[in-house]
């Protein structure tokens, strides 16, 4: 079976040839960071076809969890991951601190997986109702831009609400104690909110387009391209074979993430599946995100997004 997978999906590797032209450093361990919301690598952590696709080029892999995508980026920084999954703002803010960070790859749009929430009994009903209230939120992370899009698109400045920001378990902790008013979030944990009776402001839909990127660092991507493309390869792999198999998905990992299946369910049923090469219109989107946080201050200068592209 393992031989089967693997020759069913190579050929899925040819949009990803980042080995073209160069030799892979010597081989070693390939550092991969994950979180939660990144459940096709938790599947894949699982099942080992990462360790299937790079093995036969004499790598080892080993897996880090991180809360969420800012200090996985900081790990990137410092080597301590070579492979980093996180949404659209952490490598905005990563490239503004001087890490030179590339885009591997990235997911389809999937907007309908992170929403700003409130709770059940508030009397909050349209985003324009958060005026003078505080939001959690993690710092730099894509539900950040999310709350920023969604402010702005409510006819409110950014500084007409009072953001909290929090790690998505201290903001999941504050949330439900009434410390704050609301909370914008990312599955898994808008799923898990969402089944305790958190009521949906709004999604990302026709607000941001939510993508999630695979991050690496130049120096690294450039010695080790062919390493890199294997990985994608069994990405794109469990992407093809989650939306046949949602429960059987959810149950897989649900233990592992200490999540009950039905939650895990809920997320996997409203994603979009796919990853694709970066392509300018992306990184078009990537520059809009990192204009909008250079206005608010967020970051110290302007950031050409473009110098993070990778082919």
């Amino acid at each position: 079976m393992n031989r089967r997978h693997l020759l069913a999906t190579g050929a899925l590797a040819a949009p990803f040839v980042l080995g073209i032209g160069r030799r892979a450093a010597a081989a070693g361990t390939l550092k991969i960071g994950y979180q939660k919301s990144s459940t096709a690598l938790v599947l894949l952590k699982h099942r080992g076809w990462v360790e299937q696709h790079i093995g036969p080029l004499g790598y080892g892999v080993t897996w880090a969890e991180f809360p969420s995508g800012p200090p996985m980026l900081e790990a990137l920084a410092a080597g301590a991951v070579n492979l980093a999954f996180t949404g659209e703002t952490p490598p905005i803010f990563s490239q503004a601190s001087g890490t030179p960070v590339v885009y591997i790859a990235n997911s389809v749009p999937h907007p309908h997986q992170e929403a700003i929430l409130v709770p059940a009994a508030s009397t909050v009903t349209s985003v324009a109702g958060l005026k003078g209230k505080q939001v959690a939120v993690a710092k730099g992370s894509s539900s950040h831009y999310l709350l920023v899009a969604a402010v702005t698109n409510a006819g409110l400045a950014f500084s007409d609400i009072t953001p909290v920001y929090l790690a998505p378990s201290d903001a999941r902790a504050a949330f439900q104690s009434g410390n704050v008013d609301a909370w914008a979030i990312w599955d898994p944990f808008f799923a898990a909110a969402q089944a305790a009776g958190a009521k949906v402001l709004t999604d990302a839909a026709g607000l941001v387009p939510n993508h999630d990127f695979y991050l690496s660092r130049r120096d690294f991507a450039q010695a080790n391209g062919p390493a890199l493309d294997q990985v994608i390869a069994a990405i794109q792999a469990i992407e093809a074979w989650v939306p046949q198999n949602r429960p059987a998905a959810a149950t897989e990992i649900a233990a592992t993430l200490g999540l009950p299946q039905p939650i895990l369910l809920a997320s996997f049923n409203r994603a979009t599946y796919g990853v694709n090469k970066v392509t300018p219109a992306v990184l078009a989107d990537q520059q809009k995100v990192a204009d909008t946080f250079y206005k608010l201050g967020l970051i110290p200068s302007p950031v050409n997004v473009t110098n993070a592209s990778w082919s």
